[in-house]
């Protein structure tokens, strides 16, 4: 399998046992996730090398805790919406190398994530950062090694968010 685009998308299973799958040749995982009613996901062998996207992978989902840590996230370029309208409450984005994406669109708007660690987010080729936080829950966030160079698109990047301080002194607009 190659394509796992919205595979449980909308999904009323409440849960999933993914232990046995083999992603080791997935390229798209896109809306995986999306609006599925798995309140918890065991996601720890899922082999992410080849997957360049991730887009709405979980947006909606009504998972609350998400151990993304051993997804190898190098060769990702889109992760726009990722956890759009998220349920998920904790997650460690620690080490997710995003040195490849360059949408990130959306990508915690509406979402309940808290707190928000993004510190090692390598933003460099990223070039859409619309509606990005987007009315999230969080109220801190580390954008201190944003690199904002190539982005065009900041519209509604903060709106109606509740992050509070919000320094931006690094952002090259």
């Amino acid at each position: 399998v190659t394509n796992m685009r919205g595979m449980f998308c909308h999904s009323k299973a409440t849960e999933l046992d993914l232990s046995s799958f083999d992603t080791s040749n997935v390229t798209n995982m896109s809306h995986m996730f999306g609006y599925s009613s798995a309140t918890t996901l065991d996601l720890s062998n899922f082999d992410t090398l080849n997957v360049t996207g991730m887009s709405d992978m979980f947006s909606g989902s009504n998972v609350t805790s998400l151990d993304l840590s051993n997804f190898d996230t190098s060769n990702v370029t889109d992760m726009s919406d990722m956890f759009c309208d998220s349920e998920a409450i904790s997650l460690d984005l620690s080490s997710f190398d995003t040195s490849k994406v360059t949408n990130m669109k959306g990508m915690f708007c509406n979402s309940k994530v808290t707190p928000l660690d993004l510190s090692n987010f390598d933003t460099s080729k990223v070039t859409n950062m619309r509606a990005m936080f987007w009315n999230t829950e969080a109220t801190s966030i580390d954008l201190s090694s944003f690199d904002t160079s190539n982005v065009t698109n900041m519209s509604r990047m903060f709106c109606n968010s509740k992050v509070t301080p919000l320094d931006l002194s690094n952002f090259d607009t």
